[in-house]
C-alpha cells in the first residue's frame, strides 16, 4: 500500500496546483449573423463556417407534402 513518507505541505501542494484552474472561454464574432461562437467550430445560430453555409437552418428546410 502507498504510504507518503513526509507529509507534503499546503504551500508545495497549492503550488503542484496552480496550473489546474479554469481558463475563461474567448468567443469570437460570427461574420455572417454577428452572434458569438466558439473559434474554429461552426456558429450555432446561422450554420455558417469559413463564410459558408454547412449547417442548414430549420426554417430553410422544404419539406414535401408527401415526405412528411
Amino acid at each position: 500500500m502507498a504510504v507518503p513518507q513526509n507529509r507534503v505541505t499546503k504551500s508545495r501542494r497549492n503550488m503542484r496546483r496552480a496550473h489546474d484552474a479554469l481558463v475563461a472561454a474567448n468567443p469570437h464574432e460570427c461574420p455572417e449573423c454577428g452572434e458569438l461562437k466558439r473559434p474554429h467550430h461552426v456558429c450555432p445560430s446561422c450554420g455558417h463556417y469559413d463564410s459558408r453555409e454547412v449547417v442548414a437552418s430549420a426554417v430553410e428546410v422544404d419539406l414535401d407534402d408527401d415526405a412528411a
